[in-house]
């Protein structure tokens, strides 16, 4: 099997990328991939929850601004891109079976139903372009890691079974960057925003910032630095551990649903 370097594949377009990822070329994270492109966290769920799901993400937008649906047991997102199959087109998949996680797998054509609908919601990766664009440096970039996230204590707004906590993604920036790091990621409220929360951990209940519950450990800061966190789409993947739904299929954290929109055409 070809096998696809993650600096080879900053190097193409979300098309391009999108064609080696259904390939099975290209299964690590989609930071830094794509650039001004949106990407897009990824939840299918049986009919059956669906109106439930969408209210969650209507009654919960910092942390789920939904970007896309599909049609019932149609896995193509047309408004999207090109030709997006869901069932090939993200780099790795979550299963989860009664709110447990079974198994990570390439594509997902064996689980398939005809009663399944996709919904896609906005992810931070999207505005990680126009923060390096602005001369700041991304550490997960840099170091080509998954941005590290976090349960918190913030409580979700609830909708029929979906009921949970806000996950948040962080990333560490100099102090004297945060106006502009809230400034430029405001700009994309589809990606979920500004940051939520400044400052320490502990106050938004994260008891060991060196311990995230997905993606890869971060440094610890200096003194001349500050954790910044943002809400983050991971958050329906939390309700839905919590909802214990006997049957979910999720992007794995980190891996996202790369699209052919352009992020300046969705900017708030």
């Amino acid at each position: 099997m070809q096998v696809l370097s993650f600096k080879d594949a900053r190097k193409l377009s979300s098309q391009a990328i999108r064609k080696r990822i259904r390939l099975e070329h290209y299964n690590n994270h989609t930071s830094g991939l794509a650039a001004s492109k949106l990407q897009a966290n990824i939840v299918i769920l049986p009919n059956e929850y669906a109106n439930d799901f969408f209210n969650f993400c209507k009654l919960n937008p910092k942390a789920c601004p939904l970007v896309g649906q599909t049609k019932l047991n149609n896995p193509y997102f047309n408004s999207l891109g090109d030709d997006i199959d869901i069932r090939f087109d993200v780099p790795l998949y979550n299963i989860y079976k009664n709110g447990n996680l079974i198994t990570n797998v390439r594509n997902i054509k064996q689980y398939w139903k005809d009663n399944l609908i996709a919904f896609a919601i906005g992810c931070s990766f999207s505005f990680e372009d126009a923060l390096l664009n602005a001369g700041l440096k991304i550490d997960h970039i840099t170091n080509n890691k998954v941005v590290p996230m976090y349960r918190t204590n913030i409580k979700n707004k609830i909708s029929g079974p979906f009921n949970s906590e806000m996950v948040v993604s962080m990333r560490i920036f100099n102090k004297k960057d945060i106006n502009k790091v809230k400034q430029v990621s405001g700009n994309f409220s589809f990606a979920h925003g500004d940051p939520i929360h400044i400052g320490n951990p502990i106050e938004i209940g994260i008891k060991n910032i060196l311990s995230p519950d997905w993606g890869d450990r971060p440094r610890k800061k200096n003194d001349y630095e500050e954790y910044i966190f943002w809400a983050c789409g991971v958050t329906p993947q939390n309700a839905i551990i919590e909802a214990k739904i006997p049957f979910c299929i999720t992007h794995t954290p980190g891996h996202m649903l790369i699209t052919d929109i352009s992020e300046n055409s969705l900017h708030s």
